[in-house]
C-alpha cells in the first residue's frame, strides 16, 4: 500500500494545483465580456426565482386550505341527507324528500361511544331585514352544540340556550359579513330586531370572524334554534320529525374518527332499515379525507407550477451551452497558444466546464435572491403566512450545478479536441 501512496498523493496535488491556476482564469474570461454574463445568467436567475416563488405559491395555498379545512372544527365527520328513493323509475326524484332527522342525530350522539357532540342543521337561502337594509343570507337552525362542534364561538352576546330551543323562542345570532351587510357593528348588534321571512327576532350575540374558505364565507349566517327553523321558516317538517340537511359530529379525538364513522354508519342502516342490496340513504364526509384530498391536489397543483418553473432554467442552460460555444469560437487562437505552449487538454476542458459552471451557479445565487424576495412579496400581499421552499430552494442549486456541468460539458470538450496547429492558424 505504501508503494501506491506516494502516486496518489502527488495526483491528487496536481489536481488541486490544475484547479487552482485554472480558477482565476476562467473569472478573467468571464469579466472580460461582462454584459454578455449578464444577459447569459439571466435565464437560469429568472428560472430559479420562478422555481422557488412557484413552489411558495403552491405551499401557501395548501397551507391556506388546510387551515380554512381545520377552522370548520376539529375531529369533524358530516352525515349529509340523503335522497328517499322509490322501487319505480318513474318516480325517483319526484317527491324525493331528505331522510335525516332530529332523532336520528339524538341518536348519534346517545348511542355512538366514539362520538363527543353531535349538531344537527337545517339550513335556508333567504332575506334578512333590518330597518331599511336587507341581506340574502343562509339561516342556519341547529342547537346550542353546534358552537363546540365547529368552534363557532361568540365575539359580542351570547349563542342561543336549551331553554330558547325547547320554547323555539325568536332568538338569533349573526356572523359579521351579516353584521355588516345590515349596517350594524358586534357591539351596536345586540338586542336589534331583525326579520326573517316577515318573522321578528332578536339579535342575542354576534359570532367570531372565521373568514371565507373553499366552500362559502363561514361569516355570511344567521344562526336560530332548530325548532324555530322547522316551525317558522321552513314551516314543513318529515311525518317522523323533523327533517334536516346534514348533523355535525365531532369525535372523541382524532384517532376514533373512523370509530365514530363506523359506529354512525351502521346505526343509521339500523334506523333506516337498509339492508343489501339497498344503498345508503345518507352520506358520512371525514375531515380528514377532505383534508388528504384537498392535499394531493395542492400537491399536483405545486408540482405543476414547479415543472412549469423549472422549464425556463432548462432554457437558461441552453443559453449557457449557446455563448460557451460561441466563446470557443472567438477564443481558438488563444486556446492554441496555450496548448503550444504546454497545456493539455484536460487544462482547456477544465476552464471551459469552470466558466459554464461558475456562470450556472452564480445565475442561481442571484435567482435565489430574487426568488426569496418574490416569495415573501406574494406571502405579503395574499396574506398568507406560508414559509420558504427550502427544499426547493436547495433542489434549484443543485439543478444549477447539474445544468452547468452537461451544457458546458460539449463546448468544453470541443474545445480541448481542437487541433493545436489549426487553432494557431485561426486569425
Amino acid at each position: 500500500m505504501a508503494l501506491h501512496s506516494a502516486p496518489l498523493r502527488s495526483r491528487s496535488h496536481r489536481t488541486i494545483a490544475d484547479l487552482a491556476e485554472t480558477l482565476p482564469l476562467a473569472w478573467e474570461s468571464l469579466l472580460a465580456n461582462r454584459l454578455r454574463s449578464i444577459l447569459t445568467m439571466l435565464g437560469v436567475i429568472i428560472g430559479i426565482a420562478a422555481v422557488i416563488a412557484m413552489v411558495s405559491i403552491g405551499r401557501g395555498a395548501q397551507l391556506q386550505t388546510e387551515n380554512q379545512l381545520k377552522s370548520l372544527g376539529s375531529n369533524l365527520l358530516f352525515v349529509q341527507s340523503g335522497v328517499a328513493t322509490t322501487s319505480s323509475p318513474a318516480l325517483l326524484g319526484a317527491g324525493s324528500a331528505t331522510t335525516l332527522i332530529w332523532d336520528d342525530a339524538k341518536a348519534i350522539a346517545s348511542a355512538c361511544e366514539s362520538v363527543a357532540d353531535v349538531a344537527p342543521v337545517l339550513n335556508r337561502r333567504t332575506q334578512v331585514v333590518h330597518a331599511q337594509l336587507n341581506t340574502s343570507t343562509t339561516v342556519v337552525g341547529t342547537t346550542p352544540e353546534y358552537v363546540r362542534v365547529r368552534d363557532f364561538l361568540p365575539l359580542t352576546g351570547r349563542f342561543f340556550n336549551q331553554i330558547e330551543l325547547l320554547r323555539s323562542a325568536r332568538v338569533a345570532v349573526l356572523g359579521q359579513t351579516v353584521v355588516d351587510s345590515l349596517g350594524l357593528t358586534p357591539g351596536s348588534a345586540l338586542q336589534q330586531t331583525i326579520r326573517i321571512q316577515g318573522e321578528p327576532f332578536t339579535v342575542v350575540g354576534t359570532l367570531e370572524y372565521k373568514g371565507v374558505n373553499s366552500f362559502r364565507d363561514m361569516d355570511d349566517q344567521v344562526f336560530i334554534p332548530l325548532t324555530t327553523m322547522a316551525n317558522r321558516i321552513v314551516g314543513v317538517n318529515a311525518v317522523t320529525g323533523i327533517a334536516l340537511d346534514s348533523i355535525s359530529v365531532s369525535a372523541r379525538a382524532a384517532g376514533q374518527m373512523d370509530a365514530a364513522q363506523y359506529q354512525i354508519t351502521n346505526l343509521l342502516r339500523l334506523r333506516h332499515r337498509i339492508v343489501p342490496p339497498r344503498q345508503d340513504d345518507f352520506l358520512i364526509r371525514n375531515q380528514a379525507d377532505l383534508l388528504s384530498a384537498s392535499n394531493s391536489v395542492a400537491g399536483i397543483f405545486t408540482a405543476l407550477l414547479g415543472g412549469s418553473a423549472a422549464i425556463s432554467l432548462v432554457v437558461g442552460g441552453i443559453g449557457i451551452m449557446n455563448i460557451m460555444l460561441v466563446s470557443v469560437t472567438e477564443r481558438t487562437r488563444e486556446i492554441g497558444i496555450r496548448r503550444a505552449i504546454g497545456a493539455r487538454s484536460s487544462d482547456i476542458l477544465l476552464q471551459f466546464m469552470i466558466e459554464a459552471i461558475v456562470l450556472s451557479l452564480c445565475g442561481g445565487l442571484l435567482g435565489v435572491v430574487l426568488g426569496i424576495f418574490s416569495s415573501l412579496l406574494i406571502n405579503l400581499a395574499l396574506g398568507w403566512k406560508a414559509g420558504l421552499a427550502l427544499d426547493a430552494l436547495l433542489a434549484s442549486l443543485l439543478f444549477c450545478l447539474v445544468i452547468g456541468v452537461f451544457f458546458g460539458a460539449y463546448p468544453a470538450r470541443k474545445a480541448a479536441l481542437l487541433d493545436p496547429i489549426t487553432a494557431l492558424r485561426n486569425d
